[in-house]
């Protein structure tokens, strides 16, 4: 009796250890990342009330969701009424995969630091109030699939290191002030014209 005692103690010390144990420090990074992205956010529905970084698991908060190692995949982010800009920080995110914030009022530059989610396969701003330069950086998503960045105020020219990406199916570049000769190489070969409609200054080549 005194041992299988001693053994029931150690197995509920030994789950208390378990359930205080730090979670590792990629999950934190994933926190600091999203945090910054909330407080740079001006959210009137509060949208993102769940967000909060006391609460170090983010698989719990809302539109977000993750994998079996507790990282972010996924942002769901669309149509929340969300204005403000873009944090660096979301290029800390190194297993996302889907980013969704067409719908809304962000403004400001993408950051080029997106350039970094070698993770990342589909990215839709459409539908913002998004202005600079599309990032040169966005060439290096080597998983890139999905590609909406239509309904902004975009400026400049399409970079041509887009054309490099092996996996790019759709690119939405419509209703911007985009300039420059219309990209026809690599896989924008296979992108409609009309994903280029709406840029007065964009011509063909």
């Amino acid at each position: 009796m005194a041992l299988a005692a001693l053994a029931s103690v150690l197995m509920v010390m030994a789950m208390a250890a378990a359930s205080l144990a730090p979670v590792p420090a990629a999950a934190n990074t994933d926190v600091d990342a999203l945090t910054a992205l909330r407080k740079g956010l001006q959210d009137p529905g509060n949208a993102l009330s769940s967000w909060s970084p006391n609460l170090v698991d983010p698989c719990t908060w809302i539109y977000v969701t993750c994998d079996g190692d507790n990282r972010v995949i996924r942002l769901d982010l669309g149509n929340l009424k969300l204005s403000g800009p873009l944090a660096p920080e979301l290029g800390q995110l190194d297993r996302l995969q889907y980013m969704a914030l067409y719908g809304n009022g962000i403004q400001g530059a993408i950051p080029s630091e997106l350039g970094g989610l070698a993770s990342l396969i589909s990215l839709d701003l459409r539908g913002n109030g998004i202005s600079g330069h599309i990032p040169a950086a966005l060439g290096n998503l080597k998983s890139f699939r999905i590609l909406r960045l239509n309904n902004n105020r975009l400026t400049g020219p399409i970079p041509r290191e887009l054309a490099g990406l092996p996996n790019l199916q759709v690119a939405d570049f419509s209703s911007n002030d985009l300039c420059g000769a219309i990209p026809t190489d690599g896989v924008f070969a296979n992108i409609p014209r009309s994903s280029f409609d709406g840029n007065p200054r964009l011509h063909q080549v």
